[in-house]
């Protein structure tokens, strides 16, 4: 596993923080869960929290809405201590669990969880119908949701998470198990969110809604921080930014070819090209797109091999999680 990538993005650093966690320990017995985390979420910023099993993103959370006490450690909600008398009502809490009453309406759940939050009287009334509004289900507004979709529901579950207009909203897996047309709506309204002036973070177990809807990407590890940066910082001080490169050829190799030129600008993880005799795949990381690979194909041309197929693939999030980590993130 790769040592730890901790450095906060310049973007980042131009924004005051919301939230501060600061050196926050727990441990369950002998576990250690947390292990002195520390991170910021700036004022506006989509940041994705991300880990394996058993990295200590699910203790963090609950350390952030109170279910959960550290043991060392100081979390600072808008510059106050988070359990400060009303500081944690700044929080909205959108579960991975729908946590909604499949025997009330849309607009009675809304108006449950309004209340929830001390919502009363005509601010009760207007929220509702900005919620019904904002997930697109006017319409359906006097139906039970237990009838509903899954991805329905889940507009539902993260309006009934922002019925107090919170400053910071935690998501745990918001699309998990929805459809991409109902997960495509969901980040449209968590957009409408942040540009109103939200912060979230967001914890999910899609790498390329992580890499594509946040602003800034944290990754967790055996209860430490081992990357805090937006992509092109992580890819850049982890995997680097060389491209994979793979040919179909028109017939498998009859023999080994050679294809890395003198000063080795050509490799793939283990320094070397991968072109197996009898397959017909060859793989390897070349530095410049542009100026190598038309070199790399003239050379698989004058071996006497035509070229069914080249992709080209950009280091990614899911390189860098592994390279970190060592594991893929459902493990």
């Amino acid at each position: 596993m790769a040592g730890p990538i901790a450095e906060p993005s310049e973007r980042s650093s131009n924004h005051p923080p919301v939230l501060s966690i600061h050196g926050l320990r727990k441990s369950f017995g002998s576990r250690h869960a947390l292990q002195g985390v520390s991170f910021d979420l700036k004022a506006g910023e989509r940041l994705a929290f991300l880990g394996p099993n058993g990295a200590g993103k699910t203790t963090l959370i609950r350390c952030l809405c109170g279910r959960c006490t550290p043991d060392a450690g100081t979390i600072q909600l808008l510059d106050r201590p988070i359990d400060d008398l009303g500081v944690r009502q700044a929080i909205g809490l959108v579960p991975q669990e729908i946590a909604i009453y499949p025997d009330l309406t849309t607009r009675e759940n809304l108006t449950v969880f309004a209340k929830f939050h001390g919502l009363r009287r005509d601010a009760l009334v207007q929220r509702v119908d900005w919620a019904l509004r904002w997930t697109g289900l006017q319409d359906r507004a006097s139906e039970l949701v237990g009838g509903f979709s899954g991805g329905m529901k889940r507009r539902v579950n993260l309006a009934c998470g922002v019925m107090h207009s919170p400053q910071v909203l935690l998501l745990d897996e918001p699309t998990v198990g929805v459809d991409p047309q109902s997960r495509e709506k969901i980040f449209t309204m968590l957009d409408q969110l942040n540009q109103q002036g939200t912060s979230i973070l967001l914890t999910t177990h899609h790498l390329d809604e992580a890499e594509s809807r946040s602003d800034r990407i944290v990754i967790m590890d055996q209860g430490q921080v081992v990357a805090d940066g937006t992509i092109g910082d992580l890819v850049r001080k982890s995997v680097g930014p060389s491209r994979m490169v793979k040919l179909r050829l028109d017939r498998p190799l009859e023999q080994a070819i050679s294809l890395l030129p003198d000063d080795d600008g050509w490799s793939n993880n283990d320094g070397e090209c991968v072109a197996t005799v009898g397959q017909r795949e060859i793989r390897l990381r070349i530095g410049d797109v542009a100026q190598q690979l038309p070199e790399l194909l003239r050379r698989v041309k004058e071996c006497g091999y035509d070229i069914a197929d080249v992709e080209v693939h950009a280091p990614s999030l899911h390189h860098v999680f592994l390279h970190l980590t060592g594991r893929e993130l459902r493990e």
